[in-house]
């Protein structure tokens, strides 16, 4: 009986060590939250960061988003389920820069590690729902980004050039940066604003309103600088539609795959990389790290850059 015993307790403790070496070699978690999958900047996102996962393979990725750019419910609904899920690491780019703070702050009080990246989230927000004005962002400087393709729409075009601004989204914070920057731009090298309307960042949209903004400015505009690529292939087919396509000249960003072949056709002048599957995996990365107790906060910067027909070639 003695001996049964012992063998009993020898294979409990071996039970116990296993479990151990399970919980030890158990991939931690991390839910992705993007912005709308219809936007061919989070496509690109999703496929390079599932390449980037399975290169890693340190971790398991859920990767969900959005039907448009607008529909901040279902981004509400993809935090709520991950933090019922009870995932490790959660990675947001919030399609509302204040809407969406209150449940970064339910995900971090529910012990999730809390990753802002994409697209930053309002400071004031943030302390309002009691978190730290520093809280932890990975991306681009989207002001800076804005500020060199206006530029290089303000040089090509020439001073006192017209120009219409098609905005994304009002209640994100990287749609305001990007408007700062297009307007130190326009300052800096004299263009003109006919107008400045939103698109939502939707390619519809876009065609939609520079459709009608056409029927006011349509002889006189000689440039329609747009904060993404979508928001440009809307409005290239709204000018090639009134007659004036190859005419006006239009500018993107975020260098999408769709609108290559825009450039090489001098069909767009010019948009911006800001390498949005990197800045994505970075923000992974820097999860991790912050859940293996590192302590990160503040602006973890990811580059921008100015891509042109040359840099096609």
């Amino acid at each position: 009986m003695k001996k049964f015993f012992a063998v009993a307790l020898l294979f409990a403790l071996a039970l116990t060590m296993c479990g151990t070496v399970f919980a030890a070699d158990k991939k931690p978690v991390v839910g992705l939250v993007m912005k709308s999958l219809s936007n061919e900047h989070f496509k690109k996102m999703e496929e390079g960061v599932r390449k980037y996962t399975e290169e890693d393979g340190s971790y398991e990725l859920i990767a969900r988003g959005m039907n448009s750019e607008t529909d901040i419910d279902t981004q509400i609904s993809i935090i709520e389920n991950f933090i019922a899920q009870g995932i490790d690491v959660m990675c947001i780019a919030p399609a509302d820069s204040m809407g969406i703070a209150p449940f970064v702050k339910k995900a971090v009080d529910a012990g999730i590690v809390v990753v802002n990246f994409d697209n930053p989230l309002d400071k004031k927000a943030l302390t309002d729902n009691g978190l730290p004005e520093d809280f932890v962002y990975v991306g681009p400087n989207d002001e800076y980004g804005a500020y060199l393709v206006a530029k290089y729409m303000g040089e090509t075009l020439g001073k006192g050039a017209k120009v219409i601004l098609l905005e994304g989204s009002p209640g994100a914070d990287n749609a305001r940066q990007r408007q700062n920057g297009f307007l130190q731009g326009v300052e800096e090298t004299g263009l003109v604003v006919l107008a400045d309307q939103t698109a939502h960042w939707e390619i519809e949209e876009a065609n939609t309103v520079l459709t009608n903004l056409l029927t006011i400015h349509g002889d006189e505009v000689q440039g329609v600088i747009t904060a993404a690529d979508g928001m440009a292939v809307g409005s290239i087919k709204a000018l090639e539609a009134a007659g004036l396509g190859g005419k006006v000249l239009v500018s993107g960003y975020d260098n999408q795959d769709q609108v290559r072949p825009l450039l090489l056709e001098d069909k767009l002048a010019a948009t911006v990389d800001q390498f949005g599957a990197t800045n994505a995996y970075e923000a992974i990365k820097v999860g991790i790290r912050i859940m293996n107790g590192e302590k990160l906060s503040g602006w973890i910067k990811t580059p921008s850059e100015l891509v042109t027909k040359n840099d096609l070639k």
